[in-house]
């Protein structure tokens, strides 16, 4: 059976959940932690957004590691949440791995993490050969690897083949706020795929999310969009239902697109 066609069969069912690493999720929405005005904000925002996983940048945010600063599990607490530890800032595969093994330590032997391995400080785009070499090396030691990678369909299998538990395509450069700029290739990604991709970089507004879902990906991860919109709470609302929106439509299954218009009632047995 096609990815696709078991998303549409699980539908049936009614047990939509989102499952990752063995883990069922209600929210498709994933969102991070950073560029929020305070702590309280980040409280607000998550909890707008009904996300259940919520992502942390290990190298910009305090989990314990720096005694006397505030905590964001103070606040965020992994009663609640799945943490998704992130390598955000990494530019090498060693200094990926260290910050994945220094979460696990911090967080009791935690294995889901985002991994990250960037190329370029403009762009951010992803390294490749680094990231796959982080990922074969994180697999080995017992880590469960959502990974951030380019639009690539063909990394994108690698990174699945390697046995990452999540792949996780760029729609657009990080904190660009430019949607789904090649959603062909999200799509190839989408239909060729047996792990859960999300969307991850580039989301602006509620629509490019709900674009996101109704090519059928899994779920979205997003953090500026959110953090950095001039209402964070509202907007990540805005995003949770768009997300829900992009899910049902992609479920319910679109009309083909046509050049020419077609009446909505028939015609046959009017009286004129």
């Amino acid at each position: 059976m096609s990815t696709t066609a078991a998303r549409l069969d699980t539908a049936a069912n009614k047990d939509d959940s989102l499952i990752i690493a063995g883990k069922r999720y209600r929210s498709r929405l994933l969102v991070g932690t950073g560029k929020y005005r305070d702590m309280n904000e980040t409280r607000a925002a998550i909890e707008a957004s009904a996300a259940e996983i919520v992502t942390v940048a290990l190298r910009r945010t305090n989990i314990g590691q720096t005694p006397g600063e505030p905590n964001l599990l103070d606040v965020i607490s992994p009663d609640n949440y799945t943490l998704l530890p992130n390598t955000a800032g990494c530019y090498t595969a060693k200094d990926a791995v260290r910050t994945c093994q220094l979460a696990r330590e911090l967080l009791d032997g935690h294995t889901l993490v985002k991994l990250e391995v960037l190329g370029d400080e403009k762009t951010l785009f992803p390294d490749i050969p680094a990231t796959l070499d982080a990922a074969r090396t994180l697999i080995d030691d017992g880590f469960d690897v959502m990974v951030y990678t380019t639009d690539d369909p063909i990394i994108a299998k690698r990174l699945e083949e390697m046995g990452c538990v999540a792949v996780m395509p760029l729609a657009a450069p990080i904190g660009s706020g430019l949607g789904i700029r090649n959603p062909y290739n999200i799509l190839t990604i989408v239909e060729n795929a047996s792990v859960p991709i999300l969307v991850d970089a580039g989301v602006g507004t509620s629509s490019d999310a709900a674009v996101a879902m109704e090519l059928g990906c899994d779920g979205v991860l997003m953090n500026t969009a959110i953090a950095g919109a001039r209402e964070p709470v509202l907007m990540a609302s805005a995003m949770r239902k768009g997300v829900e929106a992009g899910r049902e439509a992609f479920l319910a299954g679109r009309i083909p697109r046509k050049r020419f218009a077609s009446a909505s009632s028939p015609v046959d047995g009017t009286f004129f």
